[in-house]
């Protein structure tokens, strides 16, 4: 059994089996989540056209919402439509794609979340060239003093934690390194130790 309050977000997946091959859940379980959870749902949708969607997963209980920049014929507008209806704006990059493409939208976002799996499916293993992705953004969020908080998912564990936030992350996504633990209370706690350490 694990307590979500030991983790600082709750991070839901949203997939539509086409932007991804895999389907999951959509407005209601986000929903169903809140009305049970304290701490912020950090909501990340793998889906096609997120612009239609955007004001449903906020009043659902969306805190931050991310959705893809390879989804988003006009990003710069849905950024700026999530943050007018009052949740933190997130932009996410798959792994093929140059985290420099979002350099003309770093001012108006507040997290972006760098992929280090192909999206779709949990258990796969970290892509390493991330890591030199992720310095690259952090490089120019510093540089610009912006306020960005960079978040990492996929393949993330006790295993390669201290390397991916000493590479610049500020926030980790971990699913199967915690459902899969024999004990997921005591792997949060580790990976918060280990940030707790390199900071």
């Amino acid at each position: 059994m694990i307590n979500a309050s030991e983790a600082d977000w709750l991070h839901l997946d949203v997939m539509d089996g086409r932007f991804v091959p895999n389907i999951s859940y959509g407005m209601d379980i986000i929903r169903a989540v809140n009305s049970v959870c304290e701490i912020p749902l950090d909501t990340h949708l793998m889906i096609v056209e997120p612009e239609k969607y955007v004001e449903a997963f906020i009043d659902a209980g969306a805190d931050i919402l991310t959705v893809h920049a390879e989804a988003c014929t006009h990003l710069h507008r849905t950024i700026q439509h999530i943050k007018e209806l009052g949740a933190r704006a997130g932009v996410a990059i798959n792994p093929h794609t140059p985290v420099e493409s979002l350099f003309d939208v770093l001012e108006d976002v507040d997290l972006v979340l760098i992929m280090s799996v192909n999206p779709g499916f949990g258990g796969q293993k970290f892509i390493y060239r991330t890591l030199d992705k992720i310095e690259r953004l952090k490089k120019e969020i510093t540089v610009r003093n912006l306020s960005v908080t960079v978040e990492v998912d996929g393949g993330v564990g006790l295993h390669n934690a201290e390397k991916i936030l000493q590479a610049g992350a500020d926030a980790l996504v971990a699913g199967s390194a915690i459902f899969s633990s024999e004990s997921p209370s005591d792997t949060i706690h580790r990976m918060k130790a280990i940030s707790e350490n390199k900071m």
